[in-house]
């Protein structure tokens, strides 16, 4: 039979593993959460870059937005596929049935967002390798 005392024991283990658990959890998703800040502040960075860059000194300003936008739509999906992982890891630890609610629902928006924003991407890539295979073949019609 179990004494008393090594069960009180046991059960301060229990209770000294989760508290470490939920610490862990926390700084693990706060990291995620400046990971996701971190992605997408680079990208709105490098888009501007892009832009002005394009815009002032090539006069190609629809060129330039394009290829702005397109790159921050690369940080933007990756940065939200953080904020979800980050989400996920928030409910780890004892969720209620509110939390996981708000975590459904959070990771529908989330995703939808992605989804819409890699259909962006991959549509506005198709469009710019379509622009740039015909410029070299009109360059070579022209030049007959």
């Amino acid at each position: 039979m179990m004494s008393v005392p090594s069960t009180i024991e046991n059960f301060k283990l229990v209770i000294d593993v989760e508290t470490v658990v939920r610490i862990l959890d926390q700084q693990v998703v706060s990291v995620i959460q400046l990971l996701a800040l971190f992605v997408i502040s680079i990208g709105i960075i490098k888009a501007l870059l892009i832009f002005v860059q394009q815009a002032l000194f090539q006069s190609h300003s629809s060129t330039a937005f394009q290829k702005s936008r397109l790159e921050m739509g690369y940080a933007f999906s990756l940065g939200l596929s953080f904020l979800v992982g980050a989400s996920i890891l928030k409910t780890i630890v004892a969720p209620s049935w509110d939390d996981i609610g708000k975590l459904g629902a959070t990771i529908l928006i989330r995703t939808v967002l992605n989804y819409l924003l890699l259909q962006a991407i991959a549509k506005q890539s198709i469009t710019n390798n379509t622009i740039t295979d015909n410029q070299p073949r009109e360059m070579i019609v022209s030049a007959k």
